[in-house]
């Protein structure tokens, strides 16, 4: 084989080598790299205050998140079984904001809406089993409700100065554990007892008493790899939501003993696609502030049974029964 021919050959084989190789680097330059990640650190108090500023809402504070609850609202006495009385639907707008010491101001508003287990019907009035009587459905409309996110817990809501409970600062190192390799678990449970606003001498049928006692337990399920994905502004979940609290106002009890306890199922949405017509119809025609999140703190956070004792007025006193 002469010089030529060698030469020939060398450069044929040069051109393919570089042809594989820009072939190479061409698919190392558009195939989909790793997001960055974030450990998990369950006990880090600042790992804890960014990704719960994460499950509430957008880390951005121009976009705010949907919250969404829906379950049914049961009542408990003594001496008989747990009874089903309606169902209930929550809608929220909930955005947080960065504050110059690195916490984050949480922002919500939200309506409750209760919905008839005969019909499915969203109702205005109620007809009460353990009373008999015909009363007005009350919808619950919180604004605000609002909470500072940092790395130690915050205080215990006060509702207006009646809750005056105060508790010794700690990191805010939530409780968290593994429910399989892929999933992770939280747990979040607040249990109050304070002055009720709504005293037994003004309000004798709405009343739960000289005392307020309620309970609320929030169960978290979350993918890992979401929770590690550090490139996520929103991380999604899905849920648990429970509420112990006196009788609802509005069914009129007259303190009669017992309580009421929500259990539904809970998430956040980046849109409304999966709300119920009616629902978002009603948000529309009675509460259209409500469709946006706040951007800023208005007012003090009030609980919707010190929110009934400001804008409603005490029944009339229940009819005495014919002899």
């Amino acid at each position: 084989m002469n010089p030529k021919e060698l030469n020939r050959r060398g450069a044929l084989r040069m051109a393919a080598t570089a042809a594989l190789a820009g072939t190479a680097a061409g698919c190392a330059s558009t195939s989909p790299t790793a997001p960055a990640r974030r450990p998990l650190a369950f006990d880090d108090p600042i790992w804890n205050r960014e990704v719960s500023a994460r499950l509430e809402a957008f880390a951005d504070p121009k976009k705010f998140v949907y919250g969404s609850v829906t379950g049914v609202v049961t009542g408990v006495r003594d001496g008989e079984k747990v009874r089903p009385l309606m169902r209930f639907e929550v809608f929220s707008t909930i955005r947080v904001v960065r504050q110059p010491d690195a916490s984050y101001q949480r922002l919500c508003r939200e309506v409750v809406f209760y919905r008839s287990l005969e019909t499915g019907q969203l109702m205005d009035e109620w007809d009460n089993p353990y009373t008999g009587e015909r009363v007005k459905v009350v919808d619950v409309a919180n604004d605000p409700y609002n909470y500072v996110i940092s790395d130690f817990y915050p205080q215990p809501p006060s509702y207006g100065g009646l809750n005056k409970e105060t508790r010794p600062r700690r990191p805010y190192i939530r409780n968290w554990h593994m429910l399989d390799a892929h999933t992770v678990g939280l747990e979040s449970d607040i249990h109050l007892m304070y002055p009720s606003a709504m005293q037994p001498e003004k309000w004798p049928r709405e009343s739960p008493g000289k005392m307020t006692r309620t309970s609320e337990m929030f169960r978290y399920s979350i993918r890992r790899a979401d929770l590690e994905n550090a490139e996520l502004d929103n991380i999604p979940y899905q849920g648990v939501w429970n509420r112990i609290t006196p009788w609802l106002p509005w069914m009129l009890m007259d303190q009669a003993p017992g309580h009421i306890l929500y259990a539904g199922s809970m998430t956040a949405r980046q849109n409304l696609d999966f709300f119920p017509k009616d629902v978002l119809q009603r948000v529309r025609e009675r509460h259209a502030r409500y469709l946006v999140a706040p951007e800023k703190v208005e007012g003090p956070s009030l609980s919707s049974l010190e929110r009934y004792a400001l804008e409603q007025t005490p029944a009339a006193p229940r009819a005495a029964k014919k002899p």
